[in-house]
């Protein structure tokens, strides 16, 4: 009993960063629930800052039926493809948004979202700014036009190359994607 609980609490301490984000990345092609998109942007928006607490973690069991501790996600990253050197979203991505989409209507209807723009760390960090930027404002306008989301409720950001995925290359191509957080 007391292995089961303190195990779990000393995972999260040594997992706990300055910043509580946790992201649920999503692969190319990977199908995107829309309830578990639901649940992720509705945390409150001081979910997705720093925090001086013990985050709550899910346990699952893996294959051993030994315990799996994994944080609960407060955003996720969808790999968005444009095209080259361009805001335009190409056909294959609109899978991924539209279920995104389904997940933000599932949402109060005043519930706010960041949609965050983000490169690789290949060109200069101006031109990954302006470039993601451009390309958030193309999902806002993507969600707004062909799913009917209240413009007023959506919060384009530009970060460029300044928050690579952890763990991956700056200059792997997973780094170029579109994350979304409760606002």
């Amino acid at each position: 009993m007391f292995r089961r609980f303190v195990l779990p609490c000393l995972i999260a301490l040594a997992g706990m960063s300055a910043s509580a984000q946790t992201t649920l990345h999503y692969r190319e092609g990977q199908r995107v629930d829309p309830e578990e998109v639901k649940q992720i942007l509705e945390k409150p928006p001081e979910a997705a800052g720093t925090t001086r607490s013990i985050r709550l973690l899910r346990e699952r069991t893996d294959s051993g039926g030994a315990p799996e501790v994994t944080k609960v996600a407060n955003s996720l990253s969808l790999p968005v493809r444009f095209e080259f050197d361009s805001a335009k979203i190409t056909p294959s991505a609109r899978t991924q948004l539209d279920a995104l989409a389904q997940g933000i209507k599932l949402l109060q209807s005043d519930r706010p979202v960041v949609i965050e723009g983000h490169t690789d760390a290949r060109g200069s960090a101006f031109y990954n700014e302006v470039l993601s930027s451009r390309r958030a404002a193309a999902v806002k306008i993507y969600l707004v036009e062909t799913h009917g989301i209240d413009p007023q409720r959506l919060k384009a950001v530009g970060v460029g190359k300044q928050q690579p995925i952890e763990g991956i290359d700056p200059n792997s191509s997973e780094n170029r994607r579109v994350q979304f957080r409760g606002g």
